[in-house]
């Protein structure tokens, strides 16, 4: 399974690619807002200083119609890099568009999947990814788990090359579910990771074993210590 991480904020994905076995990046317009005024282009080549060109960077079309989104696409892979994946909205124009941009060999991420239809559409359609958004289709009273769960079998059945990036979580609960579901990779923001670290019993236990360790041993003493 791959982690990934939903943000653009560069202090953040420096602290956790430290930390996790970090896959990528993703990013959509709603993360970019959060940032506030910032050089696009520039930032997101900073994204990949980073993270390096082992892992993978995801970065959205903004325009609507099929022409905007493919040179929307095109102006990603020549200001940013040509290995970004391209997130595309799986609606019509953009079924579209992820057709032409897998026939021209480019990375695509298929995005905003709601449905099995749409993940179904994706695959047939050569994407690399699709994300299905695990919370949302929560609170559609779509249920997340037994749709990623058919999207995994679609992708075996059909021997597809196309992996499942669930997306869309609010707590850590559904990131388990997700991957137990079938999907290879997640990508959640920075607050679901405090939230997994955050668990008061983890800290219980490491102050309890530096305790029993420090009545031995010592106050203030570790293993590199010891004579």
């Amino acid at each position: 399974m791959k982690f990934l991480l939903d943000t653009a904020n560069l202090n953040e994905i420096e602290t956790y690619a430290a930390i996790i076995p970090l896959a990528g990046v993703t990013s959509n317009p709603s993360i970019i807002k959060n940032e506030g005024s910032i050089q696009f282009f520039d930032h997101m080549k900073k994204i990949r200083s980073i993270i390096g060109k082992e892992r993978s960077l995801h970065v959205q079309v903004v325009a609507t119609d099929y022409d905007g989104m493919i040179k929307d696409a095109e102006t990603i892979a020549e200001k940013i890099d040509s290995d970004v994946y391209i997130k595309v909205p799986t609606n019509q124009e953009g079924l579209k568009v992820i057709k032409e941009l897998k026939r021209r060999g480019m990375n695509v991420t298929a995005t905003a999947i709601y449905t099995k239809f749409q993940a179904y559409l994706a695959i047939a359609a050569g994407a690399d990814y699709i994300a299905p958004y695990f919370n949302r289709m929560e609170n559609l009273n779509i249920d997340p788990r037994e749709a990623i769960s058919e999207m995994a079998k679609e992708i075996s059945r059909t021997n597809s090359s196309t992996k499942i990036l669930a997306a869309s979580f609010k707590n850590v609960a559904q990131v388990n579910a997700a991957l137990e579901a079938g999907a290879q990779s997640a990508t959640m923001g920075c607050d679901i990771l405090k939230q997994a670290f955050g668990m008061p019993s983890i800290d219980k236990a490491v102050v309890d074993f530096t305790g029993d360790w420090e009545s031995i041993f010592g106050e203030g003493t570790a293993i590199h210590n010891l004579k």
